[in-house]
Protein backbone atom coordinates (compact mmCIF):
# COMPACT_ATOMS: atom_id res chain seq x y z
CA UNK A 1 0.00 0.00 0.00
CA UNK A 2 1.27 3.46 -1.10
CA UNK A 3 1.07 5.65 2.11
CA UNK A 4 3.70 7.96 0.54
CA UNK A 5 0.92 9.39 -1.60
CA UNK A 6 -1.63 10.47 1.44
CA UNK A 7 1.54 12.24 2.71
CA UNK A 8 2.68 14.32 0.22
CA UNK A 9 -0.45 16.05 -0.53
CA UNK A 10 -0.85 18.24 -3.94
CA UNK A 11 1.40 15.65 -6.30
CA UNK A 12 -2.30 14.73 -7.83
CA UNK A 13 -5.78 16.32 -8.36
CA UNK A 14 -7.84 15.04 -5.57
CA UNK A 15 -10.38 13.09 -8.08
CA UNK A 16 -7.83 11.11 -9.22
CA UNK A 17 -6.25 10.32 -6.01
CA UNK A 18 -7.38 6.09 -4.50
CA UNK A 19 -9.99 6.22 -1.44
CA UNK A 20 -7.68 6.55 1.31
CA UNK A 21 -5.21 8.53 -0.16
CA UNK A 22 -8.18 11.30 -1.16
CA UNK A 23 -9.68 10.93 2.54
CA UNK A 24 -7.04 11.69 3.84
CA UNK A 25 -6.14 14.24 1.60
CA UNK A 26 -9.78 15.91 2.66
CA UNK A 27 -8.38 15.85 6.16
CA UNK A 28 -5.19 17.70 5.77
CA UNK A 29 -6.83 19.96 3.52
CA UNK A 30 -9.74 21.24 5.33
CA UNK A 31 -9.77 24.61 6.12
CA UNK A 32 -10.32 25.66 9.48
CA UNK A 33 -13.85 27.68 10.52
CA UNK A 34 -15.88 28.69 13.28
CA UNK A 35 -18.75 25.88 13.68
CA UNK A 36 -21.97 28.01 13.90
CA UNK A 37 -24.47 27.29 16.56
CA UNK A 38 -27.90 28.59 17.42
CA UNK A 39 -26.57 29.24 21.33
CA UNK A 40 -27.73 33.28 21.16
CA UNK A 41 -31.12 31.89 20.48
CA UNK A 42 -31.35 29.76 24.14
CA UNK A 43 -29.45 32.68 25.90
CA UNK A 44 -32.16 34.34 27.73
CA UNK A 45 -33.67 30.58 28.08
CA UNK A 46 -30.40 29.13 29.66
CA UNK A 47 -29.57 32.03 32.12
CA UNK A 48 -33.33 31.52 33.41
CA UNK A 49 -32.86 28.40 33.74
CA UNK A 50 -29.27 28.54 35.50
CA UNK A 51 -30.88 30.63 37.93
CA UNK A 52 -33.54 28.66 38.90
CA UNK A 53 -31.44 25.77 38.66
CA UNK A 54 -29.08 27.01 40.96
CA UNK A 55 -31.92 27.44 43.71
CA UNK A 56 -33.22 23.91 43.22
CA UNK A 57 -35.44 24.03 40.40
CA UNK A 58 -34.95 20.43 39.24
CA UNK A 59 -37.43 21.43 36.54
CA UNK A 60 -35.45 23.77 34.82
CA UNK A 61 -32.02 21.94 35.04
CA UNK A 62 -34.49 19.16 33.02
CA UNK A 63 -34.99 21.79 30.55
CA UNK A 64 -31.56 22.70 29.98
CA UNK A 65 -30.52 18.77 29.30
CA UNK A 66 -33.35 18.61 26.76
CA UNK A 67 -32.35 22.30 25.44
CA UNK A 68 -29.01 20.68 25.03
CA UNK A 69 -28.64 17.10 24.98
CA UNK A 70 -28.25 16.98 20.67
CA UNK A 71 -25.11 19.36 20.72
CA UNK A 72 -23.36 17.50 23.70
CA UNK A 73 -24.43 14.22 22.33
CA UNK A 74 -22.96 15.13 18.90
CA UNK A 75 -19.77 16.44 20.27
CA UNK A 76 -19.36 13.54 22.30
CA UNK A 77 -19.85 11.07 19.19
CA UNK A 78 -16.36 12.06 18.88
CA UNK A 79 -14.89 10.75 21.32
CA UNK A 80 -16.54 7.24 21.42
CA UNK A 81 -18.95 5.44 19.23
CA UNK A 82 -19.69 2.55 21.51
CA UNK A 83 -23.06 3.15 21.91
CA UNK A 84 -22.82 2.35 25.81
CA UNK A 85 -19.76 4.23 26.34
CA UNK A 86 -21.10 7.24 24.45
CA UNK A 87 -24.66 7.48 26.73
CA UNK A 88 -22.14 7.07 29.39
CA UNK A 89 -20.07 10.21 28.44
CA UNK A 90 -23.08 12.52 27.84
CA UNK A 91 -24.51 11.52 31.11
CA UNK A 92 -21.20 12.76 32.80
CA UNK A 93 -21.14 15.89 30.49
CA UNK A 94 -24.77 16.90 32.29
CA UNK A 95 -23.38 15.52 36.12
CA UNK A 96 -20.24 17.94 35.72
CA UNK A 97 -22.02 20.78 34.24
CA UNK A 98 -24.59 20.32 37.16
CA UNK A 99 -22.36 20.51 39.77
CA UNK A 100 -20.23 22.95 37.99
CA UNK A 101 -23.21 25.44 37.33
CA UNK A 102 -22.44 27.59 39.77
CA UNK A 103 -18.79 28.55 38.18
CA UNK A 104 -20.68 29.77 35.06
CA UNK A 105 -20.37 33.03 33.71
CA UNK A 106 -22.81 34.38 31.54
CA UNK A 107 -20.25 36.71 28.93
CA UNK A 108 -20.42 34.16 26.86
CA UNK A 109 -23.13 31.80 25.68
CA UNK A 110 -23.73 28.78 28.04
CA UNK A 111 -23.29 26.11 24.95
CA UNK A 112 -19.37 27.38 24.54
CA UNK A 113 -19.05 26.58 28.11
CA UNK A 114 -20.73 23.50 27.54
CA UNK A 115 -18.74 22.59 24.98
CA UNK A 116 -15.41 22.91 27.14
CA UNK A 117 -16.62 20.74 29.83
CA UNK A 118 -17.75 18.21 26.92
CA UNK A 119 -13.99 18.45 25.73
CA UNK A 120 -13.03 17.87 29.15
CA UNK A 121 -14.82 14.99 29.66
CA UNK A 122 -14.13 13.50 26.50
CA UNK A 123 -10.47 13.71 26.81
CA UNK A 124 -10.45 12.19 30.49
CA UNK A 125 -12.39 8.89 28.61
CA UNK A 126 -9.41 9.00 25.97
CA UNK A 127 -6.53 8.80 28.35
CA UNK A 128 -8.52 6.48 30.56
CA UNK A 129 -8.85 3.81 27.46
CA UNK A 130 -4.94 4.87 26.54
CA UNK A 131 -3.81 3.77 30.16
CA UNK A 132 -6.06 0.48 29.66
CA UNK A 133 -4.94 -0.08 26.36
CA UNK A 134 -8.62 0.05 24.88
CA UNK A 135 -8.54 1.83 22.23
CA UNK A 136 -9.97 0.57 18.96
CA UNK A 137 -7.95 -1.46 15.95
CA UNK A 138 -6.87 -0.69 12.99
CA UNK A 139 -6.91 -4.21 11.06
CA UNK A 140 -4.59 -3.11 7.82
CA UNK A 141 -6.77 -5.43 5.87
CA UNK A 142 -9.38 -2.29 6.09
CA UNK A 143 -6.80 0.26 4.64
CA UNK A 144 -6.21 -2.55 1.68
CA UNK A 145 -9.94 -2.02 0.83
CA UNK A 146 -9.98 1.50 0.81
CA UNK A 147 -6.92 1.96 -1.18
CA UNK A 148 -8.65 -0.10 -3.95
CA UNK A 149 -11.41 1.67 -4.40
CA UNK A 150 -11.48 5.35 -6.16
CA UNK A 151 -13.03 7.66 -4.15
CA UNK A 152 -16.39 8.50 -5.85
CA UNK A 153 -17.19 4.46 -4.89
CA UNK A 154 -16.38 4.72 -0.94
CA UNK A 155 -19.24 5.04 1.35
CA UNK A 156 -18.41 8.37 3.77
CA UNK A 157 -19.55 6.93 6.82
CA UNK A 158 -16.94 4.17 6.21
CA UNK A 159 -13.97 6.22 5.57
CA UNK A 160 -15.13 8.41 8.59
CA UNK A 161 -14.99 5.67 11.02
CA UNK A 162 -11.24 4.40 9.53
CA UNK A 163 -10.05 7.54 10.13
CA UNK A 164 -11.72 7.68 13.86
CA UNK A 165 -9.78 4.38 14.86
CA UNK A 166 -7.16 5.78 12.92
CA UNK A 167 -6.86 8.93 15.18
CA UNK A 168 -7.50 6.43 17.97
CA UNK A 169 -3.78 4.74 17.37
CA UNK A 170 -2.28 8.35 18.82
CA UNK A 171 -1.77 9.51 21.98
CA UNK A 172 -4.71 11.25 23.54
CA UNK A 173 -3.19 15.03 23.13
CA UNK A 174 -2.26 14.42 19.60
CA UNK A 175 -5.53 12.54 19.05
CA UNK A 176 -7.64 15.41 20.82
CA UNK A 177 -6.12 18.48 18.88
CA UNK A 178 -6.13 16.72 15.23
CA UNK A 179 -9.89 15.98 15.80
CA UNK A 180 -10.43 19.84 17.04
CA UNK A 181 -8.94 21.51 14.74
CA UNK A 182 -9.42 19.36 11.36
CA UNK A 183 -12.57 17.02 12.10
CA UNK A 184 -14.13 19.70 13.82
CA UNK A 185 -12.67 22.74 12.18
CA UNK A 186 -11.43 24.65 15.18
CA UNK A 187 -9.72 27.48 14.61
CA UNK A 188 -6.37 27.96 16.76
CA UNK A 189 -8.38 30.71 19.63
CA UNK A 190 -11.29 28.12 19.69
CA UNK A 191 -9.48 24.82 20.03
CA UNK A 192 -7.25 26.46 22.63
CA UNK A 193 -10.85 27.67 24.38
CA UNK A 194 -11.94 24.35 24.28
CA UNK A 195 -8.76 22.08 25.32
CA UNK A 196 -7.54 24.56 28.27
CA UNK A 197 -4.96 24.93 26.26
CA UNK A 198 -2.84 28.59 25.00
CA UNK A 199 -2.93 29.44 21.08
CA UNK A 200 1.09 28.43 21.30
CA UNK A 201 0.48 25.37 22.95
CA UNK A 202 -2.48 24.33 20.15
CA UNK A 203 0.28 25.10 17.63
CA UNK A 204 3.43 23.23 18.31
CA UNK A 205 0.63 20.31 19.45
CA UNK A 206 -1.02 20.16 16.01
CA UNK A 207 2.70 20.19 14.25
CA UNK A 208 3.98 17.41 16.88
CA UNK A 209 0.62 15.41 16.38
CA UNK A 210 1.21 15.58 11.93
CA UNK A 211 4.40 14.01 12.47
CA UNK A 212 3.07 11.71 14.46
CA UNK A 213 0.45 10.49 11.95
CA UNK A 214 2.99 10.36 9.23
CA UNK A 215 4.95 8.54 10.90
CA UNK A 216 1.88 5.89 11.78
CA UNK A 217 1.33 5.97 7.85
CA UNK A 218 4.78 4.72 7.05
CA UNK A 219 4.56 2.37 10.04
CA UNK A 220 1.50 0.49 8.12
CA UNK A 221 3.25 0.71 5.23
CA UNK A 222 6.05 -1.36 6.42
CA UNK A 223 3.77 -3.96 7.43
CA UNK A 224 2.31 -4.35 4.00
Amino acid sequence: MNISICIKVGQTSPEKMPGLAYFIYMYFSMSSYEKSDSSSAHYNDDISDIRKSLNGDGEAFRRIVERHQQHVSGIMWRFSRDPHHHKELVQDVFIETYTSLANYRPVAPFTHWLARIATRVGYKFWRRQARERKTPTLPIEDWDALENFPASEINPEYAAELLYRLLAQLPPRDRLVLTLRYVDGHSVAKTAELAGWTKIMVKVQTLRAKAKLRKLFEQTEKQQ
